[in-house]
């Protein structure tokens, strides 16, 4: 559930990109996008500082302390004493620890009779109160089906805790990578419907928002999964406000997950919402292929599953990147349909990717598609593929 920060750090944009440089970060002003129509540009102010934000944060606390926030499921306040979170996890036990991520270990708990998720931060850990910031104020405005929920948080002296509904199948890389033998690998139907499911919590982000919302750190690791395999978009310590008015980008140093950066991001530090679109696409070959993003075990020509892959779908030799836990028990029309999206998002120029409106689209169709699924080796190539056709 956590993020990891790369440690590389690249130079910024050229002099000539410097009046495009990040607007100051607005998280108390995300809202529903409004129809289309000129806006002027907001005047940049210098970007607040992680102490600036937490006092920010926490001078609004005694309000909200007494503030009861009703959403599908819960009826919460938004803050908590560390006393209470502590008497919910009975402790921080070893017998309620779920995991642990950049952030910190993360329990399970119950409060007011909902069983609750609270990740606790680390000190020494590569994330710190300006991530804790911003998951507060992104996701306490954030209301969609495929968005984690916020429950609350808690900000006592030097305690930072953050309290999300229970997500009780985990996240979506306990599904994926190496599997324990009695564990069942999640059938082909069943992957595309959680692909379609992450998609349209990353539209919500990108096109309901103003400014848009930019995670960063989009990972199979970030989406969790409820009952009836339900994925949400989750750990949002590393998101950023888009760019508005005339800017094309925000400049900002790199952070992220290697194997899921987009190059250009990576290059020069200039983040766009095609950025989270190129991280998406690795998600959508590691869940079709069951390969990790990077996994130095592997080949050095197979490290990288998108330098891997890419060669393949080119190829057109979709079979190869067929999860064998699959058992070829997928249709291979979706497959290649699956593939196809992927590598549109993965194209190196990224102006070139689709927005995620098309994307989730485009899943959805897949997702949905009431064709019988067969033995791959029971479909020609000639029903999935025409000659002269492009991907």
């Amino acid at each position: 559930m956590g993020c990891c920060a790369s440690s590389q750090k690249k130079k910024g944009a050229a002099a000539g990109d410097r009046k495009k440089k990040e607007p100051a970060e607005r998280p108390s002003q995300i809202a529903p996008a409004a129809s289309p129509s000129p806006t002027p540009t907001p005047t940049p102010t210098p970007t607040p500082s992680p102490s600036a934000e937490m006092s920010r944060l926490g001078a609004s606390q005694g309000a909200v302390r007494t503030k009861f926030i009703s959403s599908p499921g819960h009826t919460h306040r938004l803050s908590f004493t560390y006393e209470e979170l502590n008497a919910a996890t009975l402790g921080f036990p070893q017998n309620h620890f779920l995991g642990e991520g950049g952030f910190g270990k993360v329990y399970k708990g119950v409060l007011d009779g909902n069983e609750v998720a609270i990740k606790i931060l680390n000190p020494n850990g590569s994330q710190g109160n300006r991530e804790f910031c911003t998951e507060v104020m992104v996701l306490s405005r954030m209301n969609h089906p495929n968005l984690v929920k916020l429950v609350g948080f808690c900000a006592d002296d030097d305690q930072r805790l953050l309290v999300y509904e229970f997500m009780p199948l985990g996240s979506l890389e306990t599904h994926i990578f190496d599997l324990p033998p009695d564990k069942k690998p999640l059938d082909w139907n069943t992957r595309m419907k959680i692909l379609a499911g992450a998609a349209q919590g990353l539209k919500h982000l990108h096109v309901n928002c103003n400014p848009p919302v930019i995670n960063r750190d989009v990972k199979c690791a970030n989406i969790l999964l409820g009952e009836g395999y339900h994925p949400k978009l989750a750990d949002f310590g590393l998101a950023k406000l888009g760019p508005t008015g005339d800017d094309t980008h925000v400049s900002t140093r790199v952070m992220g997950t290697p194997g899921y950066c987009a190059p250009e991001y990576l290059e020069s530090g200039q983040l766009t919402i095609k950025s989270d679109i190129y991280s998406f696409g690795v998600v959508i070959l590691e869940v079709i292929t069951g390969r990790k993003a990077l996994d130095q075990s592997r080949i050095k020509a197979e490290r990288s599953l998108a330098e891997w892959a890419i060669p393949l779908i080119n190829q057109k030799d979709f079979t190869m990147l067929a999860d064998p836990a699959l058992g070829n028990q997928y249709s291979m029309t979706s497959l290649f349909q699956a593939l196809s999206v992927a590598r549109m998002c993965l194209n190196t120029t990224a102006s070139r990717r689709p927005q995620i409106a098309e994307i989730a689209a485009a899943l959805a169709h897949i997702s949905k598609s009431k064709r019988t699924r067969r033995s791959a080796h029971q479909q020609s190539a000639a029903q999935v593929h025409q000659p002269g056709e492009d991907i």
